[in-house]
């Protein structure tokens, strides 16, 4: 059988370069977007004493060498999210970044071991900004690619539309049949209950599943395909186990978490930020708890972060995919049709 051919065939370049040069085009017009709003762009460093502290998350490790020949561990960051809270605590209001960042286990149509992200902050501003956010860039982005409607596999969605906004309780209800808060009794996740109503419309659980792993195999296979059909769809009231980062809703079993999605592609994450580090801190723990647990791994927990968030006002923040954006712009099939130069891996 016959290699496919590098990324750098001029045949094979020639194919993206419409798509490449939509990208530029796209990633001017957000930063002219966020400029003419007041946001300073800064950049955050790349080499972490953690990556983050989700479960799910892996990632790349590394070391520095110092002038005495030490060596000591670091991690390329997952997100640029600590920095920024970082910066929010130093005094900076609003602000914005196109980080590279770098996750293992991640290779698909949508997924690559390093892709940019864009992340945006608003101190003392509610997380339904964002959401307004989340629109004025989808047009943006159509707008600049000069590419509408969107679509992916088969699904289509009109990037002008107004988002449509949907809970996470209702999605579940309308697209999988299933009760999720009566499956948070007191706020405590039943997963025997999530499993049996799992069950019972199909869904594969394995004896050892907990709450969340039930939780994101509903969401995966039944709900996410559904969203953003026609028109965006912004998923609210995330359930607090699905919400490390966030701050609980008024109904304390959610938090103030969204996602965006068009075409069925989950584009963006979106918090209304937790500030206390002692709850913060005991997430943390969970997380890497159940990492270990899981994988026979965890991430040590950055003390320099906990003491920020003690000190950062309170603020909204998420993290948009840019490299899923050019995708649903352009209509790439494929995350390394809108790479510059994708990450060349051994099955290459």
């Amino acid at each position: 059988m016959t290699a496919p051919s590098p990324w750098w065939d001029q045949n094979v370049y020639a194919d993206r370069r419409p798509m490449l040069l939509a990208r530029g085009r796209i990633t001017a017009a957000l930063r002219d977007w966020f400029c003419h709003r007041g946001f300073v762009e800064v950049e955050t460093p790349i080499l972490q004493v953690s990556p983050g502290n989700e479960t799910h998350l892996h990632a790349l490790n590394t070391e520095i060498v110092g002038t005495d020949g030490a060596h000591t561990p670091r991690y390329l960051h997952t997100s640029p999210e600590f920095t920024c809270k970082k910066l929010l605590a130093a005094g900076e209001p609003k602000i914005v970044t196109f980080a590279r960042v770098f996750r293992n286990r991640e290779r698909g149509a949508l997924h690559h071991p390093e892709f940019t992200m864009l992340e945006w902050y608003r101190a003392n501003e509610p997380y339904e900004a964002l959401m307004a956010d989340c629109a004025a860039l989808l047009r943006e982005a159509a707008k600049a690619a000069g590419h509408a409607p969107w679509r992916f596999k088969d699904r289509t969605c009109d990037p002008y539309a107004a988002p449509e906004r949907v809970t996470v309780a209702d999605a579940f209800a309308r697209f999988a049949m299933i009760d999720l808060m009566a499956t948070l009794p007191g706020g405590e996740p039943d997963a025997a209950m999530l499993a049996s109503a799992a069950r019972a419309i199909g869904i594969r659980v394995a004896a050892d599943d907990t709450w969340s792993d039930v939780f994101s195999r509903i969401l995966s296979e039944r709900v996410e395909p559904n969203l953003g059909l026609g028109t965006a769809t912004i998923l609210t009231e995330y359930p607090i186990p699905e919400a490390a980062l966030a701050r609980p809703a008024a109904d304390p079993r959610v938090a103030q978490r969204f996602e965006l999605y068009a075409c069925g592609v989950e584009l963006a994450n979106g918090f209304g930020e937790l500030t206390d580090p002692v709850e913060q801190r005991r997430r943390f723990e969970h997380a890497m708890a159940e990492k270990a647990r899981i994988y026979g791994e965890r991430y040590p927990i950055d003390p320099d972060f906990l003491a920020a968030l003690g000190k950062m006002p309170e603020a909204s923040g998420i993290a948009l995919g840019l490299d899923r954006l050019v995708m649903l712009a352009t209509g790439a099939t494929r995350i390394e049709q809108v790479l510059w130069a994708p990450v060349a891996l051994p099955e290459d």
